[in-house]
């Protein structure tokens, strides 16, 4: 969840290291530093964000050719100069993203053979024992390499010494790291997002990975202590996809970018007059051909999308369906199918806990797996047979907006794989889903037009502490995703319930002083979704409702409602109706003057479990 950058070159890579962090900020910010080498080891550490570090850079006059940078999201002890990042040991220095699990025996172990702690970390074990090993073997690499098959956890860490002045070693293992390659020059970060402006070159290692990365060379050391040789990847990204831009924060961009993104993402399966398997993998037909039920293994927005595809998997391709919340699936017993798809959905593609349910999915011998993700490198994909990439670009922005629609769109055509692998799909059937498909990303721009009416409601929702929203059938999770859109944004207080159980619980909450929103497509359920609006307003309830523009809604003063342009889209309405939900958060968020890209306590990629 932290962001580590590092770069060895024959220039100052102080301004490489902050560019890098700030690009990264999204991913833990609570404080930041980094050292370099210049006559020694120079550290620079500060609570907050990376514009602070900066500052104390350059007051400092801090410059170098050699160094290490991170932002920290803490885990292990509040957030301090003392346990910001990077720790040293003697003569050498560290920054770590992961957990060590072990970390309180190798502390009392090396209190016992003489060395001090200074922070409450756990990554301050690791300075000390590559320092202890270091000292034996006055090799760097050796000295990291002995260390780190000592850990247990997860971790990505980059390590610097005097010692040795033109290398950098860095290491992982269940964590992201990867190499940026320049022109004599080298570096190491947890995205590729970070290494943009100066290189689109990088290595992606694998786990158990050590490498030793120097000027004009790199090395890189499997799990066993084997040279590897790592594929070299040109990004497709480029510095400016990750920039503002004419916006006011990176989730209003990225809210925005949402029909480019649906059109890069479906581009390939659009362009064609028929659904192909092929789409998710040159074997995919017949593994999907196999397969009798699927589950979904997500977390957080991913999960919310999981749940949208088992409403259209059973209704359209006739397959039972589950979505399980990654991080409670590997703790209970669960009866395997060795013939279930498993599919993990995350926009990283290193969710600590997605990826380890997959790999608990796989030990139970369910093998037939698939990943949905927005980074073609990742961990997730490269432990699944089979993938399908979401062109969403870099989501800078925590609350998660394209790479949700992405995950969606997705996961339909998944839906019209499977249903067509089932001979559940008539000709007629399957050029209506492509073209609807075709003119989803056309619709999704004049969703994006209600934003001013959006906007005010939004001022109503400024002095609000809790709101409720509902859905019915497919558009329950939409309703799940827009209260946690509110809550993690504008910090109100915000919950989703199916509409049909307010009378088993939830009406007791509704009074005036909580906002009800409501999602209300014109589909088979309308008619007692309108009951349930009358329920609400028999309380005494303030509505907010989104509707199709052919459904009939009274407005009133207490009864609110913006209409979508045409009428029912049918399965695809869920992407449509979630887009005015992620305005009404932002906006909420502006009249709460929260940190909106950068919400409390929170951070983008979660590699922790």
């Amino acid at each position: 969840m932290c962001g580590i950058v590092g770069a060895v070159a024959q220039r100052n890579v102080v301004p490489i290291l902050l560019e890098g962090l700030r690009r990264l900020e999204y991913r833990g910010y609570d404080s930041a530093g980094l050292v370099t080498l210049n006559d020694g080891l120079r550290r620079v550490r500060s609570v907050g964000r990376v514009a602070g570090l900066a500052e104390a850079c350059a007051a400092r006059q801090i410059h170098g050719n050699l160094g290490i940078a991170h932002t920290r999201w803490a885990t292990h002890g509040a957030p301090s100069e003392a346990n910001a990042h990077p720790h040293v040991s003697g003569r050498l220095a560290v920054v770590h993203n992961g957990i060590i699990e072990n970390h309180e025996a190798l502390r009392a172990r090396l209190k016992a053979e003489g060395f001090a702690f200074t922070s409450e970390t756990d990554t301050e074990v690791i300075a000390h024992l590559i320092e202890h090993y270091f000292r034996q073997s006055k090799d760097l690499l050796a000295a990291t390499r002995t260390a780190v098959a000592e850990l247990e956890g997860a971790y990505a860490i980059g390590v610097v010494s005097e010692d040795a002045p033109h290398h950098l070693v860095c290491a992982r293992k269940g964590s992201p790291l990867l190499i940026g390659l320049g022109i004599e020059e080298n570096f190491i970060a947890s995205d590729v997002s970070a290494l943009l402006p100066v290189t689109q070159r990088v290595m992606y290692l694998e786990e158990g990975d050590v490498a030793d990365i120097g000027l004009l060379a790199v090395t890189v050391l499997d799990a066993a202590g084997n040279k590897a040789d790592r594929s070299v990847h040109v990004s497709e990204l480029s510095a400016d996809m990750a920039e503002l831009g004419s916006y006011r924060h990176f989730m209003q961009k990225e809210i925005h970018e949402q029909p480019r993104a649906l059109t890069d993402t479906l581009l390939t399966a659009v362009a064609q007059d028929r659904v192909q398997p092929e789409w998710f993998g040159f074997d995919a037909a017949e593994v999907l051909g196999q397969v009798n039920a699927v589950i979904f293994l997500a977390c957080g927005t991913s999960y919310h999308a999981a749940k949208v595809a088992t409403y259209w998997l059973e209704e359209i391709a006739g397959i039972p369906a589950y979505a399980e919340i990654a991080s409670e699936y590997r703790y209970r017993t669960s009866v395997p199918n060795p013939d279930a798809l498993i599919v993990t959905i995350s926009q990283s593609g290193e969710t600590a806990d997605t990826l380890a349910a997959l790999h608990h999915a796989i030990a139970l011998g369910q093998d037939k797996t698939l990943t949905v993700c927005n980074v073609a490198e990742s961990a997730l994909t490269r432990a699944s047979r089979l993938k399908f990439l979401t062109r969403a670009g870099p989501e800078i922005g925590v609350a998660s907006t394209k790479a949700f629609t992405t995950q969606l769109a997705s996961l339909f055509l998944l839906t019209l794989v499977l249903a067509k692998l089932r001979g559940r799909l008539t000709p007629e059937q399957e050029a209506g889903h492509l073209a609807a498909l075709r003119s989803l990303p056309n619709k999704l721009q004049q969703v994006l037009a209600l934003e001013p009416q959006v906007e005010a409601w939004s001022q109503r929702f400024a002095n609000k502490h809790h709101a409720l929203f509902l859905g019915r059938g497919v558009h329950y999770p939409i309703a799940l995703e827009g209260a946690l859109k509110l809550k993690e944004i504008s910090y109100i207080h915000a919950e989703a319930y199916p509409a049909g159980e307010l009378k088993h619980g939830p009406l007791a909450l509704v009074d005036e002083d909580m906002p009800v929103v409501t999602i209300a497509p014109n589909d088979q359920l309308i008619e007692k979704l309108k009951s349930n609006l009358q329920e609400v307003r028999a309380r005494g309830g303030e509505l907010y409702v989104f509707a199709d523009g052919d459904v009939s809604i009274e407005e009133s003063a207490y009864v609110h409602v913006i209409k979508l342009p045409g009428g029912h889209n049918g399965p695809l309405s869920p992407i449509l109706h979630t887009v005015p939900l992620q305005l009404l958060a932002y906006h909420a968020a502006l009249q709460k003057g929260t940190d909106v890209d950068k919400p409390r306590n929170l951070a983008k990629s979660v590699t922790v479990e």
